[in-house]
């Protein structure tokens, strides 16, 4: 029987390999692009907003490890159907959870990197 870790690894390794909504989103409204300055692993969030503040579509693009690019794809999956303020009120330990596997430090700035792009991209209206 596989180990907590080794069903962590495997989950990580599936949104890496298979990412939920990677590719650029041509009904964007919103936007936001972040990048680790320790790593320089890049995510881009595109959201498409409804009038009533639900996030009603969601891509990601992105360069770097596995921890940032696997992230960014399980936060939209979750993010994904939520409104705007129920995103806000997803905190940075959320985040840390939902990834599962235990990070050091600069691993977490990582697996940070998406949500702290879509915390922006949600007050980034495209232009």
């Amino acid at each position: 029987m596989p180990s907590e870790d080794e069903i962590y690894q495997e989950h990580i390794l599936d949104h890496y390999e298979d990412p939920f909504h990677r590719g650029h989103l041509d009904g964007a409204t919103h936007a936001h692009e972040e990048k680790n300055p320790l790593c320089g692993d890049v995510v881009r969030i595109e959201l498409e907003l409804d009038a009533d503040g639900k996030i009603v579509d969601c891509y990601f693009q992105g360069d770097g490890c596995v921890i940032s690019q696997a992230s960014a794809s399980m936060l939209l999956e979750e993010m994904y159907g939520k409104t705007v303020e129920e995103a806000m009120q997803y905190s940075a330990e959320d985040m840390l959870e939902l990834f599962g596997a235990k990070l050091t430090p600069n691993r977490q700035k990582c697996c940070l990197l998406g949500w702290k792009t879509m915390l922006q991209a949600v007050h980034s209206p495209v232009k």
